[in-house]
């Protein structure tokens, strides 16, 4: 059959050499053999016309937007998730009656509502000694010492519960009630002053890493490592460029309120306090473990994406008759992106969806413990804030100290908490953001090729 014929052209050998024997060649490893025909092969023909820089920002800028409007409030809820034993101080309710006691012998007009009951009683939520949160309430003055005094552990409960999320359903309802269902989009603007550049330098980043000629990965590393380490060296460096924004970003998220501008606020005039207490070196704070959390999972989210999209790419080419197996591993890999860049809007898109989302789970999922690490360390109260020696605070520590101090007081929980929300964020977030930047990739190839082709019938 004429197609078998074509496809075994390459293993045969010419006549004079047939009838002499094979040539006797050193040997040489399958790794090594591998390099050796890429270094000497430099030119991919895969995407002619090419691609410019522009283009694919600007591929990468349209899934950013999509996705940061889509998942933010999934990543508020995480982040309120992983820091709400952090941030709030703890409440010692047996001091309560005796605090509240104090305050309305002191000050009579601070009881407010005309009936008590627990409902009522929280109606109004007052700071006293900046520490506690109670209810000031009572039906009159004159019983406010002995009523109030029996309902404020009560209304405390209450309140402490409003505020305590337990499930990413009941943070979405409870953020939105309290706070108004636009906090659950709080921090969008810096989420998109952080994503929009940090996915252009990941993106254009991985892709001049793992395919570009001039890269010393795409010639020094093989093909089936590659994606593991172009991945990480390409989110090492957006990591680190939008670590401040990253910083202030998730600070933001776990602030509380009903408003936006005080938590903004506060956002700020904390980091500046950070900033001239440590350093500005500090608006790096958590770095060390963005990496650890960043740079294995984008290790083995491309590792992961780049092995379900061939595997889906060459079970279609299968289907027309055409085995990709057959083919060495340089070859092989430029005959994969090859069909991927003959495919149709429509089985691009789906291809990269599920792989995207597929990879992205599961690397999220690994890599839970080191984003609780992150998250902790990002928004713990300042260690002289509290009077807590800074020996004490376990987000001071290193890395593993602290992911051990989280194992040893919450167990194993402690260190995935969070992981339902993340994994519903991170899933379709890596699947819309691929999804968007590959498509947007094809529709310039298109658009490149056609004005190649109106140049050409010009000339």
């Amino acid at each position: 059959m004429p197609h078998d014929a074509d496809v075994q052209d390459h293993d045969r050998l010419p006549l004079q050499q047939q009838a002499e024997g094979p040539e006797t060649l050193p040997y040489t490893p399958p790794v090594m053999a591998e390099m050796k025909a890429r270094a000497a092969d430099p030119v991919d023909p895969v995407d002619p016309p090419e691609i410019t820089v522009l283009q694919r920002m600007l591929s990468a800028t349209t899934g950013s937007l999509l996705t940061a409007l889509l998942v933010t409030p999934l990543d508020v809820v995480r982040v309120r998730l992983q820091s709400q034993n952090v941030s709030r101080p703890r409440v010692d309710f047996a001091k309560l009656p005796a605090n509240f006691q104090k305050i309305v012998a002191s000050s009579p007009t601070a009881v407010r509502p005309t009936d008590l009951g627990v409902t009522a009683c929280c109606r109004e939520v007052f700071f006293v000694n900046a520490n506690s949160e109670v209810c000031l309430a009572g039906p009159k003055a004159a019983q406010a010492e002995t009523a109030a005094a029996a309902a404020v552990p009560d209304c405390a409960v209450e309140q402490h519960q409003k505020k305590t999320i337990n499930s990413t359903v009941d943070g979405l309802r409870k953020i939105a009630r309290n706070e108004g269902i636009s906090t659950l989009w709080r921090g969008l603007s810096p989420t998109l002053l952080m994503s929009i550049p940090a996915n252009v330098i990941y993106f254009t980043g991985y892709e001049w890493l793992r395919f570009n000629p001039e890269s010393p990965i795409h010639r020094a590393t093989p093909d089936q490592y590659a994606p593991l380490v172009a991945g990480a060296f390409a989110r090492v460096l957006a990591a680190t460029a939008v670590g401040p924004i990253e910083l202030f970003r998730t600070r933001l998220q776990a602030a509380q309120g009903q408003s936006a501008a005080g938590p903004l606020r506060d956002t700020f005039q904390g980091l500046r306090r950070m900033v001239q207490t440590h350093g500005i070196h500090s608006l790096w704070r958590g770095l060390t473990l963005t990496l650890w959390r960043d740079a294995p999972f984008s290790a083995m989210y491309w590792w992961g994406y780049e092995t379900v999209r061939s595997q889906l790419t060459e079970a279609r080419e299968r289907r027309r008759g055409r085995d990709l197996l057959d083919l060495d591993g340089s070859r092989r890999v430029r005959e994969r992106r090859r069909s991927q860049s003959r495919e149709n809007h429509r089985a691009t898109f789906f291809d990269s969806f599920a792989a995207g989302s597929l990879s992205g789970a599961a690397a999220s999922i690994a890599t839970m413990p080191f984003d609780v690490g992150k998250t902790r360390t990002q928004v713990y109260r300042e260690a002289a804030q509290a009077g807590v020696p800074t020996a004490a605070v376990a987000e001071e520590q290193t890395m593993g100290r602290l992911l051990w101090h989280i194992f040893r007081t919450e167990g194993v929980a402690g260190l995935f908490k969070g992981w339902i929300p993340r994994t519903l964020k991170v899933a379709p977030a890596c699947a819309i953001m691929i999804s968007s930047y590959e498509v947007g990739k094809k529709v310039f190839r298109g658009m490149n090729e056609r004005a190649r082709e109106r140049k050409m019938n010009g000339a």
